[in-house]
């Protein structure tokens, strides 16, 4: 076409497996990059209504954890065959590392707030992978403002789950005590 200048294609190479070293090379764009079985998944940017529950809910689990107890948002968790980013995370007080990614065995407990782009991934593949890693807590925020705790992890998944509905107070004796009001957690 006269007078169009075409542009030479970009070089881009992916990996064909992914790794937690590749992760590092992604651009720090706002969305969420994770790893399961070498696959790259990328989820958007976490919405308001979202943030507002995570960093809630962060308040009431920093309020109510033990001395040297670490809450933390959005913390890299290796797992066997992936590298996952919860919404939340509890690390022991013996296993908190500084870095990015933390170790399964120092996680008591990982939290993960629906959204639809992340509900099934949530509910599906990473509560299953949670589970194989021997993470003893996994709860679950869903759209509705459901809180599914899961616990007793097996590997194949959880042993048990506990419901609480938005109205109804939900009293947790693990990784420490608390109680707190899922319709609480949403402003």
């Amino acid at each position: 076409m006269k007078g169009v200048v075409m542009a030479a294609e970009p070089d881009f190479t992916f990996p064909a497996v992914w790794t937690e070293d590749d992760l590092a090379t992604l651009p720090e764009d706002g969305h969420r990059y994770e790893i399961v079985d070498g696959s790259l998944i990328m989820t958007p940017p976490a919405s308001y209504h979202h943030q507002s529950i995570s960093f809630n809910l962060s308040l009431l689990l920093h309020d109510a954890a033990f001395k040297g107890w670490k809450v933390r948002t959005e913390l890299g968790v290796r797992v066997p065959g992936a590298n996952l980013v919860p919404d939340i995370v509890v690390l022991r007080p013996d296993g908190a590392r500084p870095g990015l990614w933390q170790a399964a065995g120092s996680v008591a407990l990982v939290v993960e707030i629906a959204s639809k782009s992340t509900k099934v991934f949530d509910d599906e593949v990473k509560k299953r992978l949670y589970a194989a890693a021997g993470i003893p807590s996994y709860w679950q925020i869903t759209q509705d403002g459901d809180l599914l705790a899961h616990s007793g992890p097996k590997p194949d998944g959880y042993g048990d789950t506990v419901v609480a509905a938005p109205g109804r107070v939900f009293d947790a004796a693990e990784p420490f005590p608390i109680r707190f009001d899922p319709a609480d957690l949403a402003d």
